[in-house]
């Protein structure tokens, strides 16, 4: 197989109506590193967003058992990509997504932000550091299998293209990140993990090179220092010559599934969609945190 054979195979499907499986041979095949990076910053810039990151710091989810929820939503997202809508494993998958979320009180606009950086976050990054840049048919299947996950949460009002959920991600951040004591416990803890999987020593490193790939209005939001131009220079120069690298390796011939993702550990025996995730708290009703015209406060 050549290189760019699969992207052929790409541009000669319908974005819309193939837009799903064009979305799994990205994922899955041409970039799956790529979008496992993306996805683990996207979620992690929400929560600069203090309403989402004070609820999960309220539920513990990612300062208590921050492994076991980065497994979680993996696998259940994962799931929806590799089987498809139609298929039994992405029916629980987004079964126990919803379940989960109907036990709080989210506001409706934080659900699609999040949504909105599952479309974004991943072109912004591949565009800059994968091994070719997306393509408009790549971008447009993304928007598309993100609306429709969407319409299955219950999500209102989702953005219609590409352009309109990176508008919309844009517009909400600037509206709404800011600083948040427990958002930056939230930070914090994702951060250890993330360093947590790679030998103890090289934890300083990882936490600066991290730093170095957030952008200035999630590193003000957080009130990190940020990371010196020399710094931030190294650590996106490397990732850039890492895409230089895959791009002249052979094509891959398999696909692999963020459930494959060596980060994912808490599961070494297996596991079963339906019992991933939360459950509610017996005897509390309703989210952790109070909500004023849809905002989260303490």
């Amino acid at each position: 197989m050549k290189r760019f054979q699969r992207l052929e195979q790409i541009l000669r499907m319908d974005p819309c109506k193939d837009a799903s499986e064009i979305y799994r041979l990205s994922a899955a095949y041409e970039f799956p590193w790529d979008f496992t990076r993306a996805l683990e910053l996207a979620l992690y810039r929400t929560y600069a967003v203090p309403g989402i990151g004070r609820l999960l710091a309220e539920t513990a989810e990612l300062t208590q058992r921050s492994q076991k929820r980065y497994d979680d939503t993996t696998l259940l997202l994962d799931a929806v990509v590799e089987h498809g809508f139609g298929s039994p494993q992405a029916g629980t998958a987004i079964r126990r997504i919803n379940q989960m979320h109907r036990s709080y009180d989210i506001a409706d606009g934080d659900m699609r932000y999040v949504l909105c950086t599952f479309v974004v976050m991943p072109k912004r990054w591949i565009d800059a550091y994968g091994w070719r840049r997306l393509s408009r048919h790549e971008t447009v299947a993304a928007a598309v299998h993100y609306r429709t996950l969407g319409r299955h949460m219950g999500i209102r009002d989702i953005p219609e293209s590409y352009e309109d959920f990176e508008t919309c991600l844009d517009a909400y951040e600037e509206a709404h990140f800011g600083w948040d004591e427990d958002a930056r416990r939230v930070s914090d803890a994702t951060l250890a993990l993330m360093a947590s999987w790679y030998p103890r020593p090289l934890a300083p490193l990882l936490r600066t090179s991290t730093l170095a790939l957030l952008d200035d209005r999630l590193l003000t939001a957080f009130r990190y220092p940020p990371p010196g131009a020399a710094t931030r220079a190294l650590v996106r120069g490397a990732v850039r010559a890492r895409g230089r690298v895959v791009r002249l390796l052979p094509p891959r011939r398999a696909p692999h599934h963020a459930r494959q993702n060596w980060e994912v550990k808490g599961y070494p025996n297996g596991y079963e969609l339906n019992e991933l995730g939360t459950r509610p708290v017996p005897g509390v009703q309703g989210c952790p945190v109070r909500h004023v015209n849809g905002s989260a406060v303490e």
